[in-house]
């Protein structure tokens, strides 16, 4: 019988992570991965890429900034309420810009392979 899954916030599982981002993981199959981000305030993450995964998020609060590009001198800002997506291999750090508020956001992974690979930079 078929029936819907539920994973409660407290059933979270830890995800694979990069210095600067705590992840957490309700649900992964071999080419899913759906998760949960926090970044705390003032924290620039390490520089890292998502392999051959295609990265799908939303922000549940607070703001980022993502470094990228030729030596991560390119950068795009998300708030409250947007969406991104970071493409397969794309080399860049989370910037949580705000001093005091973590940034939460929810993602999705589709590929296979890490979730994440963290590197030394762009």
């Amino acid at each position: 019988m078929s029936r819907i899954e539920i994973v409660r916030a407290a059933e979270l599982q830890k995800g694979e992570s990069t210095p600067g981002i705590v992840r957490d993981k309700a649900f992964e199959t071999e080419e899913v991965l759906f998760a949960r981000s926090k970044i705390a305030g003032a924290v620039k993450s390490g520089w890292h890429h998502h392999g051959k995964r295609h990265l799908y998020g939303f922000i549940v609060s607070g703001r980022l900034r993502f470094d990228y590009g030729d030596s991560g001198r390119e950068s795009v800002e998300v708030g409250s309420g947007d969406f991104f997506h970071i493409p397969v291999g794309l080399v860049h750090r989370d910037v949580n810009p705000d001093l005091n508020k973590d940034a939460v956001v929810v993602n999705i992974l589709l590929g296979k392979g890490p979730a994440v690979v963290n590197v030394s930079g762009p």
